[in-house]
């Protein structure tokens, strides 16, 4: 008879229920010790990580993260499905365990190897073009065959020290772990690689993801805030990213934030995730973003920099970009071409800068109308004193760079100045038109002495912008918009 309880809401039975168990030794435990997931990723969050005779069971994020700072958002929760899942990915079938080699290669290792030593059985390989060949041809195309632990270390010394040999050391390269992931791995890697006098490279050549954008314009590899600055960012515009698909455990800043009022735009082809949180999504047909970049490029100059002088917009082109500095103009062919940066040291005196002269570009100052070296260049970095900065000052005293010369007194001549026009040819994304490869346009340009007491035509980064975006600015010739 069965028990019943709750006026005969309930009932007690008493069937085996031993089946339960199975779910409860799933979820046992002995210990919890902190762990990160580093698949693929950097975020390096923190995990609580259940282990039972040794093996993960179940992981869940940890929740004791430092309180960030008044006013802004903490950090936690951090974490994604990927971590969550994380040890499925220790135990797997597919988790590779094992060296794995192609099977060319390995084959024609295990036949030299026994006769001499690892350095000369690599060599009589590389040396053997039908060898060389018989596993460089595959490439791409699988046939990978496992291989002892001693067998691969033995094939990467012995490929290392016959590079290194053959080639010099530097041609060896490779990349560890950022210290934010395995800081042990990053310290073997990079201690082994500069022991042997080899290259380390980024961890852009790892995942192959560099925006060249970032060092081109700031001078530095995206020396950038972290991700708890979006909360303070009164406009967001997310290009080339999918923040709540790459960087799941921080795009929480991104939508709090727009609790703050802040707007965003997301410039993407598809309908990401990122995109349902834009209040603009701007979707361009893949591969003409550049075309959209460069449509905004030329609102931003031709009204805010030619049209009329926005102070806001000119003030951020003197201190943050390169826009004020100078180029030498070169002759080609008969014919002139944006060359190199103007140096301190291409003048008599070297412009009174005696520390890394050869790395410090210049600008006219429009107070005093003379050539300075201005604080901030990469000359400075390296320097002995501390003047790397972005303040607007050049030997102690205060600059204002000139963005341009194209005012009377500021220039000697207009000059044409060629550059390379690449839409000459059709693709997939774009029509082709019928202009010739090189475009000469106007703009002007002054003449310096340089140190040797020869003379040279130099002209601003702004103004060869300007000329390369075609910008109609009253100098004539042809091919410029208005």
């Amino acid at each position: 008879e069965l028990e019943q309880f709750s006026d005969g809401w309930g009932q007690t039975t008493r069937e085996n229920r031993d089946w339960e168990d199975v779910y409860r030794n799933r979820w046992r435990h002995d210990k919890i010790v902190r762990s990160t997931h580093g698949v693929n990723c950097t975020g390096s969050c923190s995990w609580k990580i259940y282990v039972k005779s040794g093996i993960v069971t179940w992981e869940t994020q940890q929740t004791d993260y430092p309180r960030t700072r008044a006013g802004l958002p903490n950090h936690e929760p951090r974490g994604c499905a990927r971590g969550a899942s994380y040890s499925w990915y220790l135990y797997s079938a597919n988790r590779v365990k094992n060296p794995l080699i192609r099977g060319a290669l390995m084959r024609a290792w295990r036949k030299m190897r026994p006769t001499t030593t690892p350095v000369a059985a690599w060599a009589a390989i590389q040396n053997d073009p039908v060898l060389r060949a018989s596993y460089t041809k595959t490439r791409g195309k699988g046939g990978f065959v496992r291989a002892t632990w001693d067998e691969a270390t033995e094939i990467i010394a012995a490929a290392n020290a016959y590079t290194a040999k053959t080639y010099g050391p530097d041609r060896v390269f490779g990349f560890s772990p950022i210290p934010a992931m395995s800081m042990v791995s990053y310290a073997a890697g990079s201690r082994y690689l500069s022991l042997l006098g080899g290259t380390c490279m980024s961890f852009y050549d790892w995942y192959c993801d560099l925006p060249p954008a970032s060092p081109q314009t700031w001078g530095e590899q995206t020396d950038v805030p972290e991700s708890a600055d979006w909360y303070n960012a009164g406009f967001l515009m997310l290009w080339g990213s999918n923040v709540p698909q790459t960087r799941t455990p921080d795009a929480h800043f991104y939508t709090e934030v727009r609790y703050r009022g802040t707007k965003s735009a997301v410039v993407s082809p598809d309908y990401s995730e990122a995109a349902k949180f834009g209040d603009i999504w701007l979707n361009p047909q893949a591969g003409t973003d550049a075309a959209l970049a460069m449509a905004m490029g030329h609102v931003i100059l031709r009204e805010f920099h030619l049209d009329r002088q926005a102070e806001y917009f000119e003030d951020y082109a003197r201190k943050y970009t390169d826009m004020p500095m100078l180029v030498l103009l070169e002759d080609r062919d008969g014919h002139l071409v944006p060359g190199r940066m103007l140096r301190a040291e291409d003048f008599d005196g070297k412009l009174g800068e005696t520390n890394n002269p050869d790395w410090k570009t210049v600008a006219y100052d429009e107070a005093s109308g003379q050539i300075v070296a201005p604080n901030g260049s990469i000359g400075f970095r390296w320097g002995e004193e501390g003047k790397w900065n972005l303040e607007q000052r050049a030997k102690g005293a205060e600059a204002q760079l000139r963005l341009s010369q194209i005012l009377d007194g500021h220039h000697d001549e207009i000059v044409g100045v060629d550059f390379p026009y690449f839409g000459g040819v059709a693709t997939g994304d774009f029509v082709k038109c019928d202009h010739p490869e090189v475009l000469t346009r106007n703009i002007p340009a002054r003449r310096v002495t340089l140190a040797d007491g020869s003379q040279a035509l130099v002209a601003t980064v702004f103004d060869l912008f300007c000329a390369n975006y075609g910008l109609d600015r009253g100098l004539g010739g042809k091919w410029v918009s208005k």
